[in-house]
């Protein structure tokens, strides 16, 4: 029996932090999905040599009037399942959780044939205070004695530097610190704080993915930043998957849902 693959997502964030250009080129086609499922879809469609479009299952492009080319293999997506908890005897409570798994059936445009598809393409638009609002973050003075610090977070508050470099590239990293649950390890055993420097990777690389989708600047400062906390250690599965998950959570706080 043929075993499910998982998400690399250490490989593609690997992928997404040293090659330029790939989360913006990914996200204007496949921005109905995840950042995690948009990259793999990316990968998948580089592994098989195929050319990168839209993509969307049988059913999805029989009703666009084009039909999967015989011989076609679907590429894989991580898609969520809601189960419920179990009490102690085994039954099944009201709690309930979500899991990701894998399910094979999506086709990209170029395994298709048929009427004439336009591609839609999204550019991304974030708005900074119903992002704030929606995660429960509040915005408040920069109040620090060191002007060279670019900004803080604090339990869920932010402050940016009115003076900081890029102050955007900043506020995505302070909030991502908020969401990660960074700042509310104070309260946590030793055990389970996470080491500085994993905590400074984990959130930069949401601010260089955010600055990746949005085309804005700070990049290659991101890149350096990340590069300098990391030195000789590797990011694994989990917490690039973390890192996927905020990111993908910030996004869509401050999306414009009118123009979606």
């Amino acid at each position: 029996m043929k075993t499910k693959p998982t998400i690399p997502y250490a490989e593609l964030l690997n992928e997404a932090i040293n090659k330029e250009g790939v989360l913006s080129d990914c996200y204007s086609r496949f921005h109905n999905f995840s950042i995690g499922n948009q990259l793999w879809a990316w990968l998948q469609a580089k592994e098989k040599k195929l050319e990168l479009g839209a993509i969307a299952t049988m059913k999805q492009w029989n009703e666009l009037g084009r039909k999967v080319k015989k011989g076609s293999e679907a590429i894989y997506l991580t898609m969520p399942l809601t189960l419920n908890r179990k009490d102690s005897n085994g039954k099944k409570t009201e709690e309930t959780y979500r899991i990701f798994v894998p399910k094979k059936n999506w086709f990209l445009l170029s395994q298709t044939e048929g009427d004439d598809y336009t591609p839609q393409t999204k550019i991304a638009e974030w708005d900074k205070d119903k992002a704030l609002a929606e995660l429960k973050i509040e915005e408040i003075d920069y109040d620090m004695a060191d002007g060279n610090c670019q900004g803080y977070a604090v339990a869920r508050k932010v402050a940016i530097n009115p003076i900081a470099v890029l102050p955007h590239k900043t506020l995505f990293h302070e909030i991502a610190h908020v969401v990660l649950g960074h700042t509310l390890e104070h309260t946590m055993a030793d055990s389970e704080i996470t080491p500085r420097d994993i905590r400074e990777v984990e959130a930069e690389s949401v601010a260089y993915i955010l600055c990746s989708v949005l085309g804005l600047k700070g990049l290659v400062e991101s890149r350096g930043y990340i590069q300098s906390w990391l030195k000789d250690q590797t990011i694994d599965d989990k917490t690039a998957q973390r890192i996927f998950s905020t990111a993908n959570k910030i996004l869509n706080a401050g999306k414009d849902t009118q123009n979606a």
